[in-house]
């Protein structure tokens, strides 16, 4: 999710034009009238933003309880891309000369955000709101997860349950329209996800769905009496509204969108497929590159991980070829939980021991911890091994015997600290930065991140064991073949099978990763090739500033320069990351 300036030769491709940026940026700079210009365009529609796609981070406990669910009708939304075409028109009029040297940095980051919502507006994402991990049924019970503390957050929360057979009218109406135009995600990727929706359309009480959760415990706060009443309404309100409006939609989707849903895989086989796919590559990769450049990108670097895995394989003692050894892993007991509590306690160790050197690497720590559980069991079978954000690190214990463990401490790294768990709380605690500064996720630079993190393990002693060291080998080769995959599939009529083929190849994933992982590549074009592309940013660019400073590189200082940015177009990056060694490689403010 991100963009950059600094050439990246091993991407063969232009970088997304971005403003020529002034020297190192100054906290004291005074604003010019360009910068007022410029704020005042950004703050209005941030506002607009938050209050019509609505941008918010849904796991805040501090946001307050929705009253209503989001108007999503093609009405609504043609109206949505006038006003952001007026915005990036209002962009393309400021003087990006006359900006002080902060606000052209806000800017190059902010207009790769217009472009890429102008772009998802303009081919009607919205009339896909279904995909390999769901559909738009996941967030509408989203607030019951928040914390409840006054009666006005339940009076919100029934006014919002009175809303949803509106809001999945509107949901099916672009959906038809969708299908009528083959903009569909593959009927593949689509078997099974409406396990949610069935859970709620066929649940035996309105008490057993997750709408009645808040209404279970109430503030002691709210008499008994009115305690009671609102119960009621929304036991009423679960049985008459919510739940017929869910039986609607699987009805929908089960006898008219699945049937109707396109065979074809491809991106490019969509309407004005090639330009559709390219506007996604854009978006995830911050960089206007070609398919078949990544494509050979990808094989090269799957070719030079192989030589290390095969290295670190021969170091476990095995004497078979590397195929032989991606079955030893796959089958053998002894690289499998037993229990999910297994899995939670050695994710949890491996978190502390990265606690215990955190201060060698990072000078700035998130205020924000997180905590380890288990994933929500309807999503599991569909979701990836974790994910990972502010105050989260989600663990799959879905199927143990699919969940290696020679893998965690990678996905710990990257999921957790210092990859997602880490990065996300320091960008939304840097108040010096704007709110679309401090909130977006850029794939690119995001992804990338979680990916160097994964890697920055080595030098920070976390694998202890080869098949420990094998296992983040695996996953950077995951990585590099997403960019053979993605392409594969979107660009070059790869199917399904051939793409399963390919990763089981070249990695030792487990049945149930590959498949589910091919599906979403399937459903989500042009995400998947963020991460080794966003790694490989990140790490031309350290290489350069080693270079560079010689003695005057302090890791720490180098890692809370990328982290304070924020999440930020590759092309911003590389930029910054020049600035950081202009400016001798100091830290861009004080260690805490």
């Amino acid at each position: 999710m991100a963009k950059a300036v600094l050439a990246l030769a091993l991407l063969a491709g232009a970088p997304i034009p971005a403003p020529a940026l002034a020297q190192p940026v100054a906290e004291s700079a005074a604003e010019t009238a360009a910068d007022a210009r410029f704020r005042a365009l950004y703050t209005r529609e941030w506002e607009w933003r938050r209050r019509e796609i609505g941008i918010e981070d849904e796991d805040d406990s501090n946001l307050p309880i929705r009253s209503s669910l989001p108007d999503v009708s093609a009405a609504t939304q043609a109206k949505r891309l006038a006003y952001l075409e007026q915005v990036e028109a209002a962009l393309d009029g400021i003087r990006v000369a006359g900006l002080s040297p902060k606000a052209q940095v806000d800017y190059a980051v902010y207009h790769a955000q217009i472009d890429a919502l102008v772009a998802r507006w303009k081919f009607r994402d919205w009339e896909k709101p279904v995909g390999s991990s769901g559909g738009f049924w996941n967030g509408a019970a989203r607030d019951a997860r928040r914390p409840f503390r006054t009666e006005q957050d339940y009076l919100n929360f029934l006014s919002l349950m009175r809303d949803v057979p509106r809001y999945f009218d509107e949901q099916v109406a672009n959906m038809r329209a969708g299908l009528a135009r083959g903009f569909t995600a593959p009927r593949v990727t689509l078997a099974g996800r409406d396990k949610p929706l069935a859970a709620i359309a066929d649940a035996a009480s309105p008490e057993a769905t997750p709408f009645y959760a808040p209404f279970r415990e109430m503030p002691a706060s709210i008499p008994a009496a009115r305690q009671a009443a609102l119960r009621a309404q929304a036991v009423a309100l679960i049985r008459d509204a919510v739940i017929p409006a869910h039986r609607k939609v699987l009805t929908f989707f089960r006898d008219v969108y699945v049937p109707g849903a396109r065979e074809t895989l491809a991106a490019e086989a969509l309407p004005d497929g090639k330009a559709y796919y390219r506007s996604k590559i854009r978006e995830f990769v911050t960089l206007d590159l070609a398919p078949d450049a990544i494509h050979q990108i990808g094989l090269k670097e799957v070719a030079k991980i192989q030589a290390e895995m095969v290295a670190t394989m021969r170091a476990t003692g095995f004497t078979g070829d590397l195929h032989a050894f991606f079955d030893f892993l796959r089958t053998d007991p002894r690289f499998y939980p037993t229990s999910e509590e297994q899995l939670l306690r050695e994710a949890a160790w491996i978190a502390k021991r990265f606690d215990a050197k955190a201060d060698l690497w990072f000078g700035r720590m998130p205020r924000r911890r997180f905590g380890i559980t288990p994933m929500p069991a309807a999503t599991a079978p569909f979701s990836t091994y974790a994910l990972g954000g502010p105050g989260y690190f989600l663990l799959n214990t879905y199927n143990l015997p699919q969940r290696p463990l020679y893998v965690l401490t990678a996905l710990t790294l990257h999921e957790s600290a210092p990859g997602h768990g880490f990065q996300m709380p320091l960008a939304e605690e840097n108040a010096d930065q704007p709110d679309f500064r401090r909130k977006v996720y850029m794939s690119a630079y995001g992804e990338g991140w979680g990916l160097y993190c994964e890697r920055l393990g080595v030098e920070m002693g976390m694998y202890q064991t080869p098949y420990d060291l094998f296992g983040m080998l695996n996953y950077q080769i995951w990585r590099a073949v997403r960019l053979v995959v993605d392409t594969g599939i979107h660009a070059r009529g790869w199917s399904r099978d051939q793409a399963i083929r390919y990763m089981k190849d070249n990695t030792s994933l487990t049945d149930q990763e590959i498949t589910t992982e091919v599906d979403r590549y399937i459903a989500g074009p042009g995400q998947a090739l963020s991460y080794y592309l966003g790694e490989m940013a990140i790490v031309e660019g350290r290489a350069k500033a080693e270079k560079s400073l010689g003695a005057k590189f302090d890791i720490r200082n180098f890692h809370d320069m990328v982290l304070e940015l924020g999440s930020v177009p590759l092309p911003v990056l590389s930029t910054q990351i020049e600035h950081f060694i202009a400016e001798g490689g100091k830290n861009p403010k004080p260690n805490l």
